[in-house]
């Protein structure tokens, strides 16, 4: 008898089909005893198609954040609807619950909202009764009840948390692939599959633009100890555990992954005064937006005129807000200019055996320099080396970097 919590991507309920297909698996692999919790994406691209119905309202619909979110919201309801209606008419029992009915609460930040608490006292009583209980993911409600979304890859999240306030056994994140790679096997064909990885790295892996999870979902993960198993919605097969420590021998797991980020501009502020404060006015007014920003360099601009430029990065998604707050900032500081440059891309390595082991980077940058690819800028931490190239050379610079540390003869 195990309490598991399921989630299912947008891809494994696209069609009535694939719900059907999922139901019926989920039957089949349930033991007597076994309490089972579902937490499901909108089928599909159904969230996209939602983002460009806005769009046809308003070119920029998400100056509108408590609307998109209660827009976008709508999508995860009707896989719960669809799929619980599948396992009833399957003879199974189940029933259909919204962020709010499981008592998801989240801050008030709406299209990136985190989750403050859970109260899943809904939740256990309908286990009691012997339903499977199938979630809608992506969404809590803040304090008002006002609906909120938990930014991309929010479904993954909702289902560590659920697992996590339930006290579960495990957390099984199915997806489209069969597990978690050490690099993406669209873009890099030699990237091989993990059979676990820390919650350390994955969480800078998911962070540096691994999307087969969301960060938030790993730091739950880590938080409350649950042990995810991320694996495919089409077969059987064992995938990939993230957990506290490695439970097998790894033969080289020095560099465990090589992550990429297409969703980035940079942001430079040129010319303005090198006195202190100054970043503190450009980055606390981000902060005010909720902008995240990465990979800040500040250099010397002129030393007689006592004068630097500030450089960073952010997701292409908060661009528009982005230059709109720094174009204000900009002006405040009477900064010469603001550059904004969205054809770049981040590439990175990942893997706690870097602590201690000098060369690493020298072997990245090798690796960059023989595919002649020019480095921007560089951010590093205890286990991650990160580089921002032009994105054009996303491709070449990710299989290099890939080649140096996983070569063909690696076992």
């Amino acid at each position: 008898m195990a309490l598991i919590v399921k989630k299912f991507g947008g891809s494994s309920v696209g069609t009535t089909e694939k719900i059907l297909n999922v139901a019926k698996r989920i039957i089949e692999e349930k033991k007597p005893g076994d309490q089972i919790v579902m937490v499901v994406s909108a089928m599909g691209d159904t969230t996209d198609d939602l983002i460009a119905l806005a769009k046809g309202i308003n070119t920029n619909p998400y100056q509108f954040p408590r609307e998109m979110d209660m827009l976008l919201t709508t999508g995860e309801q009707v896989s719960i609807a669809l799929l619980t209606m599948a396992f009833r008419s399957m003879g199974q029992k189940a029933i259909s619950l919204t962020g709010q009915m499981v008592g998801m609460k989240t801050n008030s930040v709406h299209t990136k909202g985190k989750i403050v608490d859970i109260h899943p006292s809904r939740v256990k009583k309908e286990l009691e009764k012997g339903n499977i209980v199938v979630v809608a993911g992506f969404q809590g409600v803040d304090e008002l009840g006002d609906p909120v979304t938990l930014g991309r890859g929010g479904s993954d999240t909702s289902a560590v948390a659920l697992a996590g306030a339930l006290k579960a056994d495990s957390c099984e994140i199915y997806t489209d692939v069969d597990g978690i790679y050490s690099a993406d096997p669209r873009l890099i064909p030699d990237a091989r599959k993990m059979k676990e990885i820390t919650y350390d790295e994955m969480l800078e892996m998911a962070r540096l633009g691994a999307g087969v999870m969301q960060p938030r979902s790993v730091e739950m993960g880590k938080y409350f100890n649950i042990p995810i198993h991320v694996r495919s919605t089409f077969t059987s097969a064992t995938g990939t555990m993230i957990r506290e420590a490695y439970t097998m021998e790894e033969k080289d797991f020095v560099i465990r992954g090589v992550a990429h980020d297409k969703n980035v501009a940079k942001i430079a502020v040129l010319g303005v005064p090198n006195n202190p404060g100054i970043a503190k006015e450009i980055f606390s007014a981000l902060a005010e937006k909720n902008i995240a920003v990465d990979m800040i360099v500040q250099s010397i601009r002129n030393i007689e005129k006592n004068v630097t430029d500030m450089v960073f990065t952010t997701t292409l998604d908060d661009l528009p807000e982005t230059k709109k707050t720094v174009d204000v900032v900009a002006e405040k500081l009477h900064a010469v200019a603001v550059l904004i440059e969205e054809n770049v891309a981040k590439v990175s390595i990942v893997g706690a055996g870097m602590l201690g082991n000098p060369g690493i980077a020298a072997r990245m940058f090798g690796a960059l320099a023989d595919a002649n690819v020019n480095i921007d800028a560089i951010s590093t931490s205890e286990i991650s080396i990160s580089c921002l190239i032009k994105g054009t050379d996303l491709k070449e610079a990710a299989n290099a970097i890939h080649k140096e540390f996983f070569p063909e003869d690696h076992e």
